[in-house]
């Protein structure tokens, strides 16, 4: 049976790196990309906060004092999003087989193309065409499979490469921390200690009834990333199946009018990405989540559309029927699904096809001078309101 060679790439602190082509001026210096209130966490942070112990995810207020010094962005998901899909293009163009794992993140299954020109050197090559064109960092690991490569990405970054050579897996593994696994989060990592388990190598000579005893059917997969041992496929990268767009509130609020507002705004700028990509949705979903954390959804079927004033009151009317409990909301989202290619079918006699213009004039001016340069007047939110508003998070 033919060795795989799996190669995973990673973009080196890839928000904080977009910020600095952008701005120079910020090369060098402790950079931090999230929310800018007291309740706001940290996206990604640059290599020279990480010396002081920042981490992405973690609590803003808490990076700030451990790097008081740091300079603290509120970030651009459009950019952010238009540089992930140049490298993404750049890739697909040059590797047989692709998945994009996340905004910065790539596996390359290259088996079978070491006889023509050797797969550590075509993923070299890509490294720096992509550092060269774009100006981005990235990092690579090439093993076996996508636990191996992705470790030793992790381990050679920033700006590495690392290959792990067929049969020394564990070897490589060994001396690591057991938190160095991908799918070992903190509290299975302690769950560990407490057994006396620190390295891999440890817990890969562990048996595996004991781990299964302990976690359960994540205990074989713990016995077997420890050992090298990962047999998940590279899943060919896909078309979004969906969109949403969502807002994290600063103050949990019970504003009725504010959150029609908000859910007016979010499904406008949704209908706008769909015309965008071609595209219409025939499923739509509500999020609430409240003060105590417990989250809630509600959807509907509707016939596929891509209009504004079809999609907004099916929002509306999902937003009356979920929210019933009246209790303070810490956050609210839409979310549209089961997307289709192609135009809108409306009826000659459908008051909608008179606006069927209108949309394309509101879509060019926002083509020409951005998303926010047209919206409707239901949807605009005080300044008071819009201070509440952390900025919206999409899929």
């Amino acid at each position: 049976m033919q060795e795989r060679a799996i190669v995973h790439m990673d973009l080196d602190s890839f928000f904080v790196s977009v910020e600095r082509l952008r701005d120079p001026r910020l090369v060098g210096k402790p950079v931090i990309v999230g929310g800018l209130s007291d309740r706001g966490v940290v996206a990604a942070c640059s290599y020279e906060t990480r010396a002081f112990g920042v981490r992405s995810a973690m609590p803003m207020r808490m990076a700030l004092k451990l790097c008081p010094d740091a300079i603290v962005l509120r970030g651009d998901f459009e950019a952010y999003a238009q540089h992930s899909d140049w490298v993404t293009r750049m890739i697909m163009d040059r590797a047989p087989v692709v998945e994009k794992a996340s905004i910065d993140e790539f596996y390359l299954d290259m088996t079978g193309m070491e006889r023509f020109f050797g797969s550590y050197q075509f993923a070299t090559d890509l490294r720096q065409k992509i550092h060269k064109e774009t100006g981005l960092q990235i990092s690579f690991g090439l093993s076996v499979n996508k636990t191996v490569s992705k470790v030793a990405t992790n381990h050679i970054k920033p700006a590495g490469q690392f290959q792990v050579l067929p049969g020394e897996e564990r070897a490589f593994l060994a001396p690591m921390t057991v938190g160095k696994i991908p799918m070992i989060g903190a509290v299975t990592a302690q769950t560990l200690r407490n057994m006396g388990i620190v390295h891999v190598g440890t817990l890969s000579q562990m048996p595996l009834k004991v781990l299964e005893r302990t976690f359960g059917k994540s205990g074989v997969m713990l016995w077997e990333r420890s050992n090298g041992i990962d047999l998940r496929p590279v899943v060919p990268y896909s078309e979004q199946k969906s969109l949403s767009k969502e807002i994290t509130f600063e103050q949990d609020t019970t504003d009725v009018r504010l959150l029609h507002r908000i859910l007016g705004s979010l499904t406008e700028q949704l209908a706008y990405d769909l015309r965008k990509l071609g595209q219409c949705t025939s499923c739509i979903t509500v999020k609430l989540r409240y003060s105590n954390f417990d989250t809630h959804t509600r959807q509907i079927s509707i016939p596929a559309s891509a209009s504004d004033h079809r999609l907004i009151p099916a929002v509306h009317e999902l937003f009356e029927k979920l929210y019933d409990r009246r209790l303070l909301i810490r956050l609210i989202g839409v979310r549209f699904s089961k997307l289709l290619q192609g135009q809108e079918q409306l009826s000659l006699f459908d008051d909608g096809a008179r606006l069927v213009p209108l949309y394309g004039a509101m879509d060019n001016l926002r083509n020409r001078y951005g998303d926010f340069s047209v919206l409707r007047a239901s949807g605009l939110m005080e300044r008071g309101e819009r201070r509440n508003a952390l900025v919206p998070k999409s899929e």
